[in-house]
């Protein structure tokens, strides 16, 4: 046997550190290679970094929220050299942490001892008698059966705060009588963690613990409308709710990505009480958002509207480290001179409403902003100085537009770009904006994807603003902000008539962007949004 560590590697895009997000293995946990070690959070994205080698976790050198160097040692992992796996599932005689034969690969029945009802490879394997644990033996009383999960769902993900421990382990539940520890996988084809007795026993205690706290924090949880919801019906009875698709070895395993589990530990949600309505029952980012929203009704009720804390205080790390870096050096190296306008919309909100009844557009998200990317390409054909980038030497003028969008996501400011967007018809891209804004949200933009855009446009009428001055996306020197869409009085062939108004502003770099040519080119934007019939030119 020997001891390894795993020190943070550079995953590819210059990383210099990383914040450790999420652990999802423990000390006593035996693991495969290419098995997900842990999550960590860089300057431009959620990466998982698997095991190199297989073996039991003998520590965790760095805890969840720390900030870690690159080449720094992060786990710590004794292994046997000889007999570690060369990737792929663990082999089946390790499939059951406590059994010590197998089942064969069908749904066991009430009769079969807690200790023997562990889920196998999905290969076919012969039926082979079971022997209950001693302690079930002299219990006498057969613990409910666990379905196992079919072979080709995925391995199911980490719950979060203190049910993690009980999932990891595998932990579905006890036998008051025997102190059996009954156990569960949701994949015969994932590698199962294994824990000591020791381990086992504080995670069945630590899974009570969160049951009970998940009942009371849920009965008296309400809607926005006053009703009680399912999951609080379900709570009060003491268990989850099915999921409608995903049968699952136990009530503490959820599936959820990521980016998700990060969104529900910002909003202080345990994923165990979110009721999922994703396709394969996992928990979704609407899921998260609305049970937050449902909790802070009761939150609101039971303390202070300031909770009681004087202040708080949040590292600089990670996505808004390397936000507040960006921001001051275009900030503070640029000189930004800022213009506004106010446009009648109006045919604007009439083209976007045909375009969302169109068969061709059928399932594809339409909005003002799809007219406003389509009016700044068009825009920037006419005035290509605002299509550039500035060095100390020289200007580089772009003749395509890789089309910036500013996207406010659960981690931070991220710039995401569309590539060639100059060449996309409008179908093309309303369809890339959709994606790329999914992308971004769900915590998934590759660091390609937010590199090398040469004009960015913003939205900031979604959340009630009129108007703003844009900061310069580093590397660009132009930006376009678009405000919220409202009736306003407006002076229509000299009468003053109710029209859908917005306000245009947009932000230059001074030292390539001159006065005319920055009038010209908002102007130019302006004209498409007041008269989106100009596309066709």
């Amino acid at each position: 046997m020997s001891v390894a560590e795993f020190p943070l590697p550079d995953v590819g895009e210059g990383l210099t550190e990383a914040e450790i997000v999420q652990w999802r293995v423990a000390p006593g946990d035996e693991i495969a290679v290419d098995q997900v070690l842990v999550e960590i959070e860089t300057a431009k994205s959620l990466v998982e970094l698997p095991s190199p080698f297989a073996g039991t976790v003998t520590g965790l050198l760095v805890a969840e929220g720390d900030t870690v160097e690159v080449g720094k040692p992060i786990i710590r992992v004794e292994s046997d050299a000889a007999a570690a796996p060369t990737g792929g599932p663990a082999p089946v005689a390790d499939a059951a942490p406590v059994a010590q034969t197998q089942t064969p690969a069908q749904p066991p029945t009430p009769a079969v001892p807690a200790a023997a009802a562990a889920p196998v490879a999905p290969a076919p394997v012969a039926p082979v008698p079971a022997s209950p644990a001693p302690s079930a033996q002299a219990a006498a009383v057969p613990a409910p059966a666990v379905a196992p999960a079919p072979a080709a769902a995925p391995a199911p993900a980490t719950a979060p705060a203190s049910a993690q421990v009980a999932v990891d382990a595998g932990v579905v539940g006890t036998d008051e009588g025997s102190g059996a520890v009954l156990v569960g996988y949701g994949s015969a084809t994932s590698a199962p963690s294994r824990r000591k007795p020791g381990a086992r026993r504080a995670a069945a205690a630590a899974a009570e613990a969160s049951r009970a706290s998940s009942r009371e924090a849920d009965l008296d949880l309400v809607t926005d409308d006053g009703e009680a919801t399912t999951a609080d019906a379900v709570a009060a009875q003491g268990r989850r709710p099915a999921r409608p698709t995903m049968p699952s070895a136990s009530a503490l395993q959820v599936m959820a990505k990521p980016p998700i589990r990060k969104l529900a530990k910002d909003l202080d949600v345990d994923l165990t009480t979110v009721v999922a309505t994703g396709l394969a029952g996992e928990v979704t980012r609407d899921d998260v958002i609305r049970h937050a929203k449902q909790a802070s009704v009761f939150r609101n009720i039971e303390t202070p509207e300031w909770g009681g804390v004087r202040q708080e205080t949040i590292p600089v790390k990670g996505v808004r480290k390397a936000i507040a870096t960006a921001m001051t050096t275009s900030a503070f190296t640029a000189p930004h001179v800022s213009l506004f306008v106010d446009v009648d919309a109006t045919r604007t909100m009439e083209f976007v409403k045909r375009l969302k009844e169109s068969p061709t557009f059928a399932g594809v998200k339409v909005s003002p902003l799809l007219i406003m990317a389509k009016a700044v390409i068009w825009a920037v054909r006419r005035n290509r100085s605002v299509n550039s980038s500035w060095t100390d030497r020289e200007i580089i003028v772009h003749h395509f537009v890789n089309l910036g969008f500013a996207a406010a996501t659960p981690r931070g400011l991220l710039v995401p770009n569309i590539k060639d967007a100059q060449d996309m018809s409008l179908l093309e891209l309303a369809k890339a904006i959709e994606e790329m804004t999914l992308t971004a949200r769900d915590g998934k933009t590759s660091p390609a994807q937010m590199a090398d855009g040469t004009i960015t446009i913003t939205n900031i009428g979604v959340f009630g603003m009129d108007t703003g001055t844009p900061i310069l996306n580093p590397g660009e020197v132009a930006i376009v902000a678009m405000g919220t869409i409202k009736p306003k009085p407006w002076v229509v062939d000299g009468d003053v008539r109710s029209r859908m108004v917005t306000t245009i502003g947009a932000s230059f770099d001074h030292r390539v962007v001159d006065g005319d040519v920055a009038s010209r080119f908002v102007h130019d934007v302006a004209s498409v949004i007041e008269e989106p019939a100009l596309l066709l030119d």
